[in-house]
This record gives structure tokens, sequence and C-alpha cells, in this order.
């Protein structure tokens, strides 16, 4: 009976985990763009899988041009990957211990998400002491 018990136990436990998993809408700095959320190693990864003005005036793809990493700067706008090896603290009922990165600015910070709703994201970056959060809807 003990082994059922913790059975169900880790099994609730991965299903909220699990819980991030899907696709969603995201608004920054007035850009319309659709992330998903998928299993990634032993933990999550966000990443861009459309965004509302991938092409720039000239026609060409916009690409993460700021990225610090120059291999990744001519990834397209639509293939950025945002957030990178958050895993689930179930006491928190949080996901964390992982990265961010802005392709707006070119940074990565620490990161923390939890859910503010059943449909709604909270997903706060930071360093140090400056932090700044963003909600992403869930579709």
């Amino acid at each position: 009976m003990l082994v059922l018990g913790l059975v169900t136990a880790i099994s609730a436990s991965a299903q909220k985990a699990d819980d991030i998993l899907g696709t969603y809408k995201v608004v920054q700095d007035g850009v319309n763009s659709k992330v998903e959320i998928k299993k990634h190693g032993d933990g999550y990864r966000a990443q861009v899988i459309w965004v509302d003005n991938l092409k720039k005036e000239d026609g060409t793809i916009r690409t993460d041009s700021k990225n610090p990493d120059k291999s990744k700067r001519n990834t397209p706008a639509n293939q950025i990957v945002l957030v990178e090896k958050v895993t689930f603290d179930a006491e928190k009922g949080e996901w964390s211990n992982g990265k961010i990165y802005d392709p707006t600015r070119g940074k990565s910070f620490k990161v923390r998400i939890s859910f503010k709703d059943a449909k709604t994201l909270k997903v706060r970056g930071s360093w140090g002491p400056i932090s700044e959060t963003v909600y992403w809807t869930k579709l």
C-alpha cells in the first residue's frame, strides 16, 4: 500500500510539472509572438514558433542579431529559444533553475515561472536585485 501511495504521489507531481507544456501568446514591446514550451532533457524549454513581424521593411527576415553568441545571430526570430533548463519545484509550485533570454537586449537572466491562473504564466526574469515580470497567455 505504501508503494502504491508513493507511485501516485510521484505521478501527481509529474503531472503538475507538465502543466507548463503548451503554446502561449506573448506580447513584448508591442510585438506579438507564440512560444511553445516542451520537455527538454531533464527540464523544460520555451522556443518562439511564430512572430507577428518576421520580415523587416526590406523583406529580410528578422534574426537574433543581438545574441552574444555570434553563432546564433542568424537564428530567425521565429526560432529563438527564450527559456532553457527550467525544472519544477513541487514545494514552491514553480519552474526555476534556468535562464530566460531577452532577444531585444541580447541578455540572459535567472528565471522563475509560475501560474498566475489556469491560463496565464507569470514569467519573472531577474539579475541581482533587478527583476521584470511578463505574462504569457496559454492558447
